[in-house]
């Protein structure tokens, strides 16, 4: 239940930086529908099909609706959007974005383990799971994609997800360890953004 809810809440978050993306790069409605449907649900595809399971979209149309909240959502705030300062456009932004990264990483992370993957693998499809949606968002409206460059944002999707392995070790259980994990991630996202950290360049 709560790997679930960890799906919905990160679908609507990576879709809301779709469409946004998209309204900046020109896109009209549909294409903005389809770059935030992407983007949410990409990785989870990817790691999917890794486990030779149905896609997670494919079985419920939850994830297509939770694409026309993210919608509706940006199209409210869009609509009063001379009222809200660029910085804090950009904070909202980074925000859904940061929040879709940490709930898939974890929930994919969750999810590759329960169905039987060792932790390494189940670190890397939590990982895949967290960044390909950026990847495909940034790729689509021709950007340079995050993951390769910017805001230890790759570095910060495994260290979240050994977070949420490491903590059963010392005590703390499933639950703590999925939320410990998220925070983890949330919490380098924004050092990173702020501090300007970033892994040395090649």
């Amino acid at each position: 239940m709560v790997n679930y809810i960890f799906e919905i809440v990160g679908t609507i978050a990576f879709a809301f930086s779709g469409i946004k993306v998209a309204s900046q790069s020109r896109y009209d409605v549909f294409g903005g529908f389809v770059l935030a449907f992407c983007v949410a649900v990409g990785g989870g595809t990817v790691r999917d099909c890794m486990l030779g399971l149905p896609p997670f979209w494919t079985t419920s149309s939850v994830y297509f609706i939770c694409t026309i909240v993210a919608m509706v959502i940006f199209f409210a705030l869009k609509h009063g959007s001379h009222l809200i300062p660029n910085k804090v456009n950009k904070t909202i932004f980074l925000t859904a974005d940061t929040i879709g990264l940490a709930l898939f990483t974890i929930a994919g992370t969750q999810k590759a383990y329960l169905n039987g993957m060792p932790v390494w693998v189940s670190i890397g499809m939590g990982c895949i799971t967290g960044v390909l949606g950026g990847v495909i968002r940034d790729v689509f409206a021709g950007l340079k994609p995050t993951i390769f460059s910017e805001d230890f944002y790759a570095t910060a999707s495994v260290i979240g997800a050994a977070v949420y392995f490491a903590f059963p070790y010392i005590g703390f259980s499933a639950e703590v360890s999925s939320v410990s994990g998220m925070f983890t991630i949330v919490i380098l996202r924004f050092l990173a953004v702020r501090y300007k950290w970033h892994l040395p360049m090649v």
